[in-house]
């Protein structure tokens, strides 16, 4: 008899990520089940270097990414190569994570070919559809055509449920990012600029909606902290998209104490982060991972669909205004007392084992009894 199987689509650098622990949990039980993975290359580079520090290799990449190319092509693209993919390995579930245009044509992909789809990081939400954009787009549509509804937090699972979703189709698993975060942690690797004795405030930006004038702002708001504060070393990893990297050349380069460095291996960066004395960032994924090390986040975006940081009082709304951005991290920066009550080492985010808990469910629905995981709330 056949053995059942399971695609696994990641695309993106944090696709990639979030995507490699539930590959490497459900390849614990090859001898019950075939995963495979699929890329669709939507960052090809960073997405296969992720992927590496997992000792992990995409099964098939369908390469969809050409310069210049729009959201339209970059979905049309990756439908048409997923639904081949479905077709020529007829799996029995397929998973993807996240946000991205990769999740959401995996999603219908697999409901023009009446595949169950199990979406991992399930129930995210702002307040409108166009913010972030496409993200908050993608994961509403993935989250319509979902049969498993992966919720990394409570907060998460109660918003299915306002949406109609079944209770026994909403697992709370924690995120599957902390899980790489905690794998990550264990690896041996160099310390970043041991050479340097003060602080060091890292800054990272790439979202679609901050590119021009507010990706500006953010950069020229930066070097005037760096400027104020004479004993910060400013750090910026650049996306790779030009879009991005020209803002932040033409306002960074050149200045003594600010580094503009390539984007780190994703097991690098996990060192980097606990280095940093204070994070800027617009990534979702950096909102999960910097609580974990006690690290205050001061969120570069209007809406955020992560608001258990904010909650939790380590991570802070604060958008892309010029003069927000200087009096915020500034603030911090000055006053211990209120450092201090950012810097708390808690994750509200997950426990590590989420990928146990998404294979725990996974199987189930496939008829395989697998060890059970205690519920993460």
């Amino acid at each position: 008899m056949k053995r059942p199987k399971i695609v696994c689509i990641c695309g993106t650098r944090p696709d990639a990520i979030k995507t490699a622990p539930v590959v490497v949990e459900l390849r614990k039980y090859a001898n019950q089940v075939d995963t495979v993975l699929l890329s669709t290359g939507q960052h090809r580079e960073m997405l296969a270097q992720a992927l590496s520090a997992f000792n992990l290799t995409p099964d098939g990449d369908l390469a969809i990414m050409s310069h210049g190319q729009t959201l339209a092509e970059i979905t049309s693209r990756a439908l048409e190569g997923i639904a081949n993919c479905l077709r020529n390995e007829q799996p029995d579930w397929v998973l993807a994570q996240g946000d991205t245009t990769t999740t959401f044509v995996a999603a219908l992909a697999s409901f023009y070919a009446q595949i169950p789809f199990g979406h991992i990081e399930a129930g995210l939400r702002t307040d409108t559809i166009h913010d972030p954009f496409p993200e908050e787009f993608n994961r509403r549509s993935a989250g319509q055509l979902a049969a498993l509804h992966f919720a990394p937090t409570g907060l998460s699972a109660e918003n299915l449920r306002k949406e109609g979703v079944a209770e026994a189709n909403i697992k709370v698993t924690g995120n599957t990012g902390i899980d790489a975060l905690q794998t990550m942690v264990r690896l041996p690797g160099e310390p970043w600029f041991p050479e340097e004795t003060g602080r060091i405030v890292l800054l990272t930006t790439h979202r679609r909606e901050n590119w021009g004038e507010p990706q500006k702002h953010i950069a020229q708001a930066f070097r005037e902290v760096i400027d104020a504060f004479p004993d910060t070393l400013g750090v910026v990893p650049m996306h790779r998209n030009p879009k991005v990297r020209e803002v932040l050349e033409a306002e960074l380069s050149g200045h003594p104490r600010v580094r503009l460095i390539e984007p780190p291996d994703y097991a690098d960066f996990v060192r980097l982060m606990p280095r940093a004395y204070l994070i800027l960032t617009d990534s979702g994924g950096v909102q999960e991972e910097a609580p974990s090390f006690g690290k205050p986040v001061l969120v570069l975006r209007l809406t955020t669909e992560r608001p258990e940081g904010v909650t939790a009082g380590v991570a802070k709304l604060i958008g892309t205004d010029r003069e927000t951005i200087v009096r915020e991290a500034s603030a911090l920066l000055s006053d211990p007392a209120k450092y201090q009550a950012m810097a708390q080492v808690a994750s509200p985010y997950g426990d590590g084992l989420a990928s146990a808990r998404i294979r725990y469910s996974v199987l189930d629905r496939l008829g395989i009894v697998t060890e059970p995981v205690a519920p993460w709330s």
